[in-house]
């Protein structure tokens, strides 16, 4: 079992903790991710809010089967002691093969177990040819 990364961060802990975030997401595995959230974790993904593993499960569940091949770049923007910023990029493409690369900003912030107690998402989206893919 990995030590689970709590806060306070320091310049370290705050990298390590978005690259396990990017290694989970790049699973594509729901029942993975969900576990780095707690019982009760709120969440704003776009136009989306709901709360609990549970909605944060089928929205990955919806999301994943509908945006594939999904690729995730994280890059950590800014940390205070149990929150943390970062800047994404992904690409995936739908079921008729338009590929699309999205942008945005998460606001995370943790419970003292290191578990997300809540998730702030803003993202944009163009679309974009095969060729103009960045993530392989």
């Amino acid at each position: 079992m990995v030590t689970p990364i709590r806060p306070p961060f320091t310049a370290e802990s705050a990298k390590a903790k978005v690259q396990a975030a990017e290694d989970a997401w790049n699973s594509r595995d729901p029942e993975r991710v969900v576990l780095a959230y707690t019982k009760d974790s709120q969440w704003r993904n776009r136009t989306e809010f709901f709360t609990g593993r549970e909605a944060i499960k089928a929205f990955l569940q919806r999301k994943w089967a509908k945006e594939l091949d999904y690729r995730l770049k994280k890059e950590l923007w800014a940390f205070t002691e149990n929150r943390i910023s970062v800047h994404f990029e992904y690409e995936c493409h739908d079921a008729e093969g338009q590929w699309s690369r999205s942008y945005g900003n998460e606001h995370w912030e943790f419970d003292e177990n290191g578990l997300m107690r809540r998730r702030d998402a803003s993202i944009n989206d163009i679309a974009i040819s095969e060729s103009d893919r960045k993530f392989r």
